[in-house]
């Protein structure tokens, strides 16, 4: 995580003088904008990362090997699939889930399956898409896409099955 963080506090300085140099108080806006983001997201954050962390410690590793481990095969591809696309909200929310069930014990094809189907399937966001673009719009790229949470689970099985993530 460190370098991640340094390459965005370069960006974040970067940008402020940039915008401190065009003048008109915009790096103040700046400021005020992502306070006000930071507002509104911390709370999310904040639950997010207890349901990640408690995720490995409220759930026994066993069951977790169980059902979304390395060796749970395909029907722990399906479950993460299934339990990605009913994943609500965007990253800040699927990403620590996906970390935390990754730590305890979850196979990379069943979290490879988790974050596909989260970001493809997106089960929650269908009302929102069904009201922009149209039932028929949805339903062709639902069907389009529909296999793809798991065949990127059985490829991430195959081919990096022994790569240690975590």
């Amino acid at each position: 995580m460190l370098i991640p963080t340094i390459i965005m506090g370069v960006i974040a300085v970067a940008l402020l003088v940039l915008a401190y140099q065009k003048g008109g108080g915009e790096h103040i806006l700046g400021l005020k904008a992502g306070g006000n983001i930071l507002i509104q997201v911390l709370p999310l954050l904040i639950f997010a990362f207890i349901i990640a962390g408690t995720i490995q410690f409220l759930i026994p590793t066993e069951m977790i090997a169980r059902w979304v481990g390395p060796e749970s095969g395909i029907r722990g591809i399906f479950i993460g699939a299934a339990v990605g696309g009913f994943t609500p909200g965007g990253p800040m929310t699927s990403l620590p889930i996906a970390a935390g069930l990754l730590q305890s014990g979850a196979g990379i094809g069943t979290m490879v399956a988790f974050m596909t189907g989260w970001s493809i399937w997106a089960v929650t966001r269908l009302p929102l898409e069904i009201g922009l673009m149209g039932w028929k719009f949805t339903a062709i790229r639902l069907a389009c896409t529909f296999f793809f949470p798991i065949l990127a689970g059985l490829i991430a099985n195959l081919f990096f099955s022994k790569v240690n993530v975590v």
